[in-house]
């Protein structure tokens, strides 16, 4: 099983949604959609479920044209962020109701609703009403409905964003746990490069409407083909210096300079840009090579059990993502220290030159 897009575009009112899509999705693959709001994520989504035509291109099925085949002719579910659910009708029917429609037997029905309800634990409230249910439980309910009908491709168009952190959590958890032992090709769009990478699979990175790369997630978090994938896969995104190579040295910003390590000695001399993860740097030395910067505190912003730290010198501004509450004035002048080795170097078009080290 596979689903295949070749060259897809949609074009709506004379403004392009979709952009010369080339993509492959295997049987069995969880894939995670990740980009910005309005990158054209529910605009694949609905064309792949077949709600939407492409303007240009074709959409393959198993080897099989399937892009002009009305949504009711494919055998497709799909989850919204929204809790969608029959509110007249209890848990057990919102999860029968598609089995229903197949006309399967009402021994067939209630097997299948049991394991799917007890799979994602919600088979104590079978005979609630869906607005009887926490918000978590419906989401839940509308989940097990679209998994029930065994459908070859299930869409879920960030489905966790209106839960609390706690049920997000879990609910990642679970969905890993569900699709392990399918041949469900499954699609889940976020805008969360951290729920992307807790999700695993695959990832497909998009921005304004094109793919910009795919692959495994791990892959393509620690190896990022452009500055904006970089960019894109990371939260906060990665910091951004322009810097210059020659023959012993690199200089960041004209002013501060370091030698090149083992790492860096193989570039050819000449401009770079160089990324480094807020995550990678930190307030004391851990490292040889590691490079002290003095700066100043722009914000400590503190979120729950981390704080991201935005500082600046003359020439360069950076965000730290550190964890623990670290209490800053504005304006403390504080040293900040980059582990050379874990630096990202790109060219001047913004394409990867050369990897951070993952150790």
């Amino acid at each position: 099983m596979s689903l295949v897009l070749e060259k897809v575009t949609r074009i709506s009112n004379n403004e392009t949604w979709l952009s010369d899509i080339n993509l492959e999705l295997a049987s069995g693959s969880f894939n995670v959609l990740l980009g910005r709001t309005l990158a054209g994520k529910t605009s694949l989504m609905r064309l792949v479920a077949g709600l939407d035509k492409p303007s240009e291109g074709r959409i393959l099925f198993n080897g099989v044209d399937v892009t002009g085949v009305a949504v009711r002719k494919r055998n497709v579910s799909m989850v919204y962020q929204q809790f969608i659910n029959y509110p007249n009708l209890t848990v057990f029917e919102n999860i029968a109701s598609p089995l229903r429609l197949e006309k399967q037997t009402e021994s067939e029905i209630k097997d299948r609703v049991l394991e799917t309800a007890k799979m994602l634990h919600i088979e104590p409230y079978l005979d609630r009403l869906p607005l009887e249910l926490s918000g978590g439980q419906q989401q839940r309910t509308a989940m097990a409905r679209a998994v029930v009908k065994n459908a070859d491709l299930i869409l879920f168009d960030e489905p966790l964003v209106n839960l609390d952190y706690k049920l997000r959590e879990e609910l990642r958890q679970e969905m890993r746990e569900l699709f392990e032992s399918r041949n469900t090709i499954a699609v889940y769009a976020t805008t969360e490069p951290n729920e992307a990478l807790a999700l695993g699979g695959n990832v497909v990175l998009m921005h304004e409407g094109s793919v910009i790369q795919s692959g495994p997630t791990a892959k393509v978090y620690h190896t990022p083909a452009s500055v904006t994938c970089a960019e894109l896969f990371g939260e906060p995104p990665i910091n951004m210096i322009q810097g210059h190579v020659n023959r012993k040295n690199v200089t960041f910003a004209e002013h501060v300079h370091f030698p090149l390590n083992t790492d860096l000695s193989g570039l050819p001399e000449g401009a770079y840009q160089f990324g480094i993860r807020p995550n990678h740097l930190s307030l004391v030395p851990h490292n040889d090579d590691d490079l002290e910067l003095s700066v100043h505190v722009e914000l400590a912003e503190i979120s729950g059990s981390e704080t991201f730290l935005h500082v600046r010198n003359r020439d360069i501004a950076m965000v730290l993502h550190l964890p623990g509450v670290h209490d800053y004035n504005v304006d403390q002048k504080i040293s900040i220290y980059v582990p050379t080795h874990k630096l990202y170097v790109f060219d001047q078009s913004r394409r990867l030159v050369q990897a951070a080290r993952r150790i």
